[in-house]
């Protein structure tokens, strides 16, 4: 579907910050399709620029897009695209080096966590950069299992007793090296017979431990991976994935050489306590009120215009006008006609295959809208 092109007033430039002209001159504004190839091009570049700037928990999936406005400047490469996304948590953690595409999202069975996220990002030498954005994250409400394990805070208590327990089970299974806390990435718990069955994820790093005291090695060379551990403090089962320190090049660098992974220091006290939470955020705000297209009010959505309303009660009038001259125009002619016609020789008539008119004036009516688009997962 080709983009809709249209022409913003100068009372919506007040608001585009950069992009406003002091010659009064005027911004080009394109909608295109949400599902065109454009736009699954500005929001994978969102996605893999949140994901970089998320230091905890879990990376993130497209699922849809919700929006998309293409706006430049006659006569010059300045092009900005406003871009709504929503995104998906998956099972891979931010230092896991598997690409994202190669991530599995969590299902609602397991209360998935939704990212709902406005980004800008501007076209720079033909590569998309994003120069703000503005998240929100919560959990997914929806279709949860009677039965099935439900979040808990990332600082409980007793999923942080059971969380130490399954570390300290893997440690007495592991030769040569010991592996310290960093992070707590999701606990939850189910209710069976017998008592709470837990759930836990976590990150580990390789360290240096005497007695009960324990010191993380180099926070980029130390060797770190994700533990997942179920059952409760006394019959538990864990399983530790290691990442290697060097991993290929993240989403959307563009450099194709390696990257290291970046440094994550150790919390062995208190680790996640710092809040009630059930599950990590992304990075919520970055410059979202200097770019001019966004709020930086937590759940507004862009500011940037479409259409006037002027404009399309003015067509709906001339077409209201247009229509009535014609039946006018047509009952007269009717009129004047009929005794000419009742002398004239009968025209053959032709029945009409109604069902057939109805299914084409069905298929010319019924468009898909450009906008949101397709959802990937649910």
């Amino acid at each position: 579907m080709n983009g809709l092109t249209l022409t913003l007033t100068l009372a919506a430039l007040a608001v585009l910050g950069p992009l406003a002209l002091a010659g009064g001159a005027q911004l080009s504004l394109r909608q295109p399709d949400c599902d065109s190839v454009e736009a699954e091009e500005a929001g994978a570049a969102a996605r893999d620029h949140l994901n970089a700037q998320h230091s905890h928990g879990y990376k993130y999936q497209l699922n849809r897009i919700e929006d998309i406005k293409i706006l430049s400047k006659p006569g010059s490469n300045d092009t900005y695209y406003v871009v709504e996304v929503d995104l998906l948590e998956t099972d891979c953690h931010v230092l896991d080096p598997t690409p994202v595409a190669n991530c599995t999202v969590r299902p609602k069975a397991l209360t998935a966590v939704e990212g709902d996220c406005d980004v800008v990002l501007k076209r720079l030498a033909g590569v998309l950069t994003v120069t703000a954005f503005k998240c929100k994250t919560e959990e997914s409400t929806e279709d949860l299992c009677l039965g099935c394990p439900s979040l808990l805070p990332l600082n409980d208590s007793k999923a942080l007793d059971f969380v130490h327990a399954s570390l300290a089970t893997f440690n007495n299974q592991t030769l040569n090296a010991t592996y310290s806390l960093l992070e707590v990435g999701r606990m939850s718990t189910q209710v069976v017979s017998g008592g709470p069955h837990y759930l836990a994820e976590y990150i580990v790093a390789e360290s240096n431990c005497t007695e009960d005291l324990c010191a993380a090695l180099d926070p980029v060379t130390a060797t770190r991976g994700i533990c997942t551990a179920q059952g409760s403090g006394v019959a538990h089962t864990v399983d530790c994935k290691m990442f290697s320190a060097t991993v290929a090049p993240a989403e959307g660098n563009g450099t194709g050489l390696p990257h290291v992974l970046p440094k994550f220091h150790a919390q062995t006290q208190n680790v996640s306590r710092r809040h009630g939470l059930r599950h990590h955020k992304l990075t919520p705000l970055h410059d979202p009120h200097l770019s001019g297209f966004l709020s930086s009010e937590s759940d507004s959505a862009e500011v940037v215009s479409t259409a006037s309303p002027a404009a399309s009660n003015s067509t709906s009038n001339s077409a209201s006008n247009s229509t009535s001259t014609s039946a006018s125009n047509s009952t007269s002619n009717s009129t004047s006609n009929s005794v000419s016609a009742s002398n004239e020789v009968p025209l053959e008539r032709v029945k009409r295959d109604v069902a057939a008119a109805a299914a084409a004036v069905t298929e010319a009516v019924v468009l898909a809208p450009p906008c949101p688009g397709r959802r990937r997962y649910f």
